[in-house]
């Protein structure tokens, strides 16, 4: 059976396959001997495409060696040459000479060589023990170790910046690594994200590159939507090399912080309690303009339960009802007329200022009237 659901978002494939085909390769790097040759037999691939992000993929189980990253040849004199000027170029606009930088499958350091020599501290993680013996045995600095979920941990962690280099299309759990590779990095961190040019392939016909090592197939737009959508901001996807790969510059997403949401709503409470107290006292009665939900939501933070009078709003089907939580009656403007209140706090978000002027001149009977503005209540007859 194969996969029925997208790896990389967990939305439904297209119910027609994009292409099937019969007696494919079982493994690139299955190559049967004279021995082996009788028992050989080929596999089902399967192309499909999700219907919700896009992404054509295999539904086929991956190869044995997915979490190996194996090169057949060494880095070439051309893309040798091509790698030093890409990596100098990342490490300077990203100010990281000099700072800690992940490869994510590095093999036996072919890259990894290089992008220790560009003036970073590099280090290479790597599930083969043959090849991380190799990359010491060079002088790389390298650990055995595969990136297999979220609380997988890093000796070393946090970096500040990582890489991978055609790998990410060979790992079934996609969301898995990326968030793994995320909680291993530093606030900010940026990182050098690459895989084959799914686009080109298409636009050539190069359908032979269809292979069951290669889970997955990305174009520009999939590959960005993939990251963007699993914690990374995308700064940049151009395709390199011939146009045969789609490489790719993020950033770690900083998390949003609402540290200072306790200290505002303590202060929203003690601003809008203090102007109703100041007219209950009195025996005074006050009122509210705005049934909308940042009013309802004020109501509830505030404890204004059984402190206010009721709640204005000109929308028909809220009158007649209560607000949530607070239970507040709801009437129309009306009302002021035939059950004035001393005192009104206006809450109806980008539409207060216009209630403002509506009250100055329709409910002159209404002496003092404040505009909620963030925390702030604002006197209404100081607005013009």
């Amino acid at each position: 059976m194969g996969v029925n659901k997208c790896r990389a978002c967990g939305g439904n494939f297209h119910k027609n396959s994009l292409l099937e085909l019969n007696n494919m390769p079982k493994a690139a790097q299955h190559m049967p001997d004279k021995k082996s040759i009788r028992t050989d037999k080929g596999i089902h691939l399967e192309v499909k495409q999700c219907a919700a992000c896009g992404l054509i993929q295999l539904d086929n189980e991956p190869v044995k060696y997915y979490r190996d990253v194996i090169r057949a040849t060494s880095v070439s004199g051309e893309m040798k040459a091509f790698r030093e000027k890409q990596f100098w170029s990342f490490i300077r606009k990203n100010g990281l000479s000099g700072k800690k930088i992940l490869e994510i499958g590095c093999g036996k350091g072919d890259y990894l060589s290089i992008m220790d020599k560009a003036g970073v501290k590099a280090l290479g993680i790597e599930n083969n023990p043959a090849s991380v013996d190799y990359c010491k045995k060079s002088g790389l600095k390298a650990i055995k170790g595969f990136v297999a979920g979220p609380s997988y941990k890093i000796k070393g962690a946090p970096f500040d910046g990582f890489f991978m280099m055609s790998f990410l299309e060979h790992l079934p759990d996609l969301r898995g690594v990326m968030a793994g590779i995320r909680n291993n990095l530093k606030d900010g961190a940026c990182g050098l994200v690459e895989v084959p040019n799914f686009d080109m392939m298409l636009k050539k016909k190069l359908y032979a590159e269809l292979i069951i090592d290669h889970l997955f197939y990305f174009t520009r737009n999939t590959l960005t939507t993939f990251l963007s959508n699993n914690g990374f901001e995308v700064i940049g996807c151009s395709a390199v090399w011939h146009d045969y790969i789609l490489s790719t510059v993020v950033r770690k997403k900083v998390s949003v912080s609402m540290d200072d949401a306790s200290a505002y709503f303590s202060e929203l409470k003690m601003e809008i309690n203090d102007y109703v107290d100041s007219f209950r006292k009195k025996g005074k009665s006050v009122a509210i303009w705005g049934a909308g939900h940042q009013a309802f939501m004020v109501m509830s933070v505030c404890g204004l339960k059984g402190k206010i009078e009721y709640v204005v709003d000109s929308a028909p089907f809220k009158q007649g009802k209560y607000t949530p939580a607070t239970h507040i009656p709801i009437v129309g403007p009306e009302t002021l007329v035939k059950k004035p209140v001393n005192a009104i706090i206006i809450m109806a978000g980008s539409y207060s200022r216009e209630i403002c002027g509506l009250i100055s001149k329709k409910h002159k009977q209404v002496r003092d009237y404040v505009m909620l503005e963030n925390s702030k209540l604002i006197n209404g007859k100081n607005l013009k």
